[in-house]
Order: structure tokens, then sequence, then C-alpha cells
């Protein structure tokens, strides 16, 4: 029981550490997204689309990813305003880049959060080739948790053009009577059945059904955590449409279509 408690004890602080490195982060505008490309899977060399991922900077300056904070501050008024940051970014970056096509992460608890639909509506009024380019990506998670709203909300957006992806498939507990509901575009496969699936038969099957699902309700496939060459010709043997990962590429701060290579880090 002693050990229980000093573990509990050890996470509330390590949480509280992170909404604060957030909390400052978001107070003196040290958000950014880096950029990873997601290519087609038979043509490599060709992103198809890039994803934008959130970042902070913490005291030190050290760019922190996403997933050290995430969890800490998704139910708090932080992964809101997070939410709202990367959006606004994202949709910024559209606007400058004509050429560009480009995945936004959402919460479902965003829905209806007054100032996130407030900045998706001036950037497409803005600019209206924007919807047209923008990939809004939910959790599996995050889209059980209210799936009549998140359906709701998908068939209003998905009529200005805007695109959504569920992220992590396989990582929640998707229940499929709403699956046949959700009416995603794209279908993103956990990076835990990704890893190493080329030398791993259970993770085949599990990617092969998926993949199958995906066909049967006519979902764009993406394979995410793809690391190794012998992965990417599996994933693309048996039909998987788009492969992200460090095999293709590291999240950056500062993409290509910058046009400054020598700024380049990786984040």
């Amino acid at each position: 029981m002693q050990s229980q408690n000093a573990l509990e004890m050890a996470l509330a602080k390590r949480d509280s550490g992170m909404l604060e490195t957030v909390r400052a982060a978001i107070q003196h505008q040290q958000v950014m997204l880096a950029f990873q490309p997601v290519v087609q899977a038979r043509q490599p060399t060709v992103a198809a689309y890039y994803e934008g991922l959130i970042r902070v900077l913490d005291e030190t300056g050290r760019i922190v990813p996403a997933q050290d904070f995430i969890d800490s501050v998704e139910e708090t008024e932080y992964g809101r305003r997070l939410d709202c940051i990367a959006l606004e970014k994202g949709l910024a970056e559209l606007a400058r880049e004509p050429g560009l096509r480009l995945a936004i992460n959402m919460s479902a608890r965003s829905i209806g959060y007054r100032n996130w639909m407030r900045i998706l509506t001036g950037g497409l009024e803005t600019d209206p080739t924007v919807g047209e380019r923008l990939i809004l990506e939910i959790t599996e998670s995050s889209a059980m948790l209210v799936p009549e709203l998140v359906t709701s909300f998908m068939a209003d957006l998905q009529s200005k053009g805007i695109a959504f992806a569920m992220d992590d498939f396989g990582a929640g507990y998707t229940a499929l009577r709403h699956f046949k509901d959700f009416n995603f575009d794209i279908l993103k496969i956990d990076g835990q059945f990704i890893r190493g699936i080329a030398r791993d038969p259970d993770n085949q099957v599990v990617t092969r059904a998926i993949a199958a699902i995906a066909e049967q309700f006519d979902l764009f496939t993406v394979a995410e955590s793809v690391e190794r060459a012998d992965d990417a010709r599996y994933l693309t043997e048996i039909g998987i449409d788009c492969l992200q990962g460090f095999f293709f590429g590291a999240p950056t701060v500062t993409p290509a279509w910058r046009h400054d290579p020598a700024e380049s880090a990786s984040a």
C-alpha cells in the first residue's frame, strides 16, 4: 500500500510539473508545430501530406514532444488552449503554402470550445482553399468519449471540405456500431502494431484485419511509427496507402518548404 501511495504521489508531482511547463510555454508563446511527412507507400519520395505535431519549450529551451505532456493536459483548460494554438498555427502554415496539405491534432473535448471554432471559422473565411487542405486528427479513445457529438461535428465540417483521420486506431476500444457511423476519411493504424511487423506474425494478422475494415468502409490507411525498411516493404505489399515514421523523416520545426535547410532541426 505504501509503495502504491508513493507511486501515486510521484505521478501527481510529475503531472503537476508538466502542467506548469505547459502553462509557462503558453504564457511566453513558446509553443510550435513540428512537421512530419506522411508518404505514399508506393512512392515514398512523395509526401501525401504532413502532420503538424504540437511542441512546447521548457524553461531550458528544450523542445518537449507531445507524448511527454499530452496526457497531463488532455482534461484541462491547457489542453483546449493547445488545440487552439495548434489549429491557429496550422491554418497560418496552410495560408502561407498553397501547395501544402496538413493534418492537425485535436481532442473531442475541444468540440464546442468557442475559441477553437472561432479560429477555424476565421481561417476558412480568410482562405477558402484551406478547408480542402486541412485534415483534423482525433484519437480513437477521444472520439469514443462522445461518439454522437463527434459524428455530427465531422459531418458539418466535411461539408466545408475538411477531412478527418482517426488517429491511433487499435489503441482504444472502438465499438463497431459507432465506427459505422463515424464516417472518417483516414484510418491511422497505431504504432504498436507496426513496429517490427515484418517479423511479427501476430501484428501482421491484426494489421491485415484493420486494413480489411478500412477497405470495407472506403477509408484511406496510414501506418504510424514506420522505422525499418522491411516493415515499410511489408506494409506496402499488403496495400497500406501511406506510411509515417522516422524511417521517412523525423518531425522538424523547420520544414523544407521554408527554404532554409541550414536551419533544419529535429523536434
